[in-house]
């Protein structure tokens, strides 16, 4: 399989956090560069659907990024609005990166199944919702890591199917 590099946006999603204090968009950037990723965006954004998928779309028709992980806004509470924008954007979704999220973490996290994330694809650029705090990000994280070079080989033309 190609080993082609892959440029990652992280964009947090949050009222009340800020560069300073974005400790799950921290934790979600030092996993991607574990991962052999390159973070080329880092941004927070306020719980609101329009704005949400306003960044997403801009940073699927941006040229060179070809995965989007958003951290935040993935529960039940009336301002979370992450689920609902991404399904806003994106033209095919992958429900089975949500599945596993949700399927893995509940053993260690029982609330893990009120996470509503999903993942998808806009414009070849896959955009998977992590939940919002660093634990739940690195749990989730783990989950799909070892996939997402694959799915993105896929997306781009480029993996081997057999």
């Amino acid at each position: 399989m190609d080993e082609q590099t892959i440029n990652c946006a992280i964009v947090t999603i949050s009222d009340t956090r800020t560069v300073a204090d974005d400790k799950s968009g921290d934790a979600l950037a030092d996993l991607v560069a574990a991962s052999g990723f390159v973070v080329v965006e880092r941004s927070i954004v306020a719980d609101d659907r329009a704005r949400i998928a306003k960044v997403l779309r801009e940073l699927c028709e941006r040229d060179g990024i070809s995965l989007i992980l958003t951290t935040g806004g993935t529960g039940i509470s009336p301002r979370d609005v992450t689920p609902e924008a991404t399904r806003d954007v994106v033209e095919i979704e992958i429900p089975g990166i949500a599945e596993t999220m949700r399927r893995e973490t509940a053993g260690k996290t029982r609330t893990a199944i009120l996470s509503r994330g999903l993942a998808g694809v806009a414009n070849s650029t896959l955009i998977v919702n992590l939940p919002g705090s660093p634990n739940g990000v690195g749990e989730c994280y783990g989950m799909i890591a070892e996939a997402l070079r694959h799915a993105l080989n896929q997306i781009a033309g480029r993996a081997d199917h057999g």
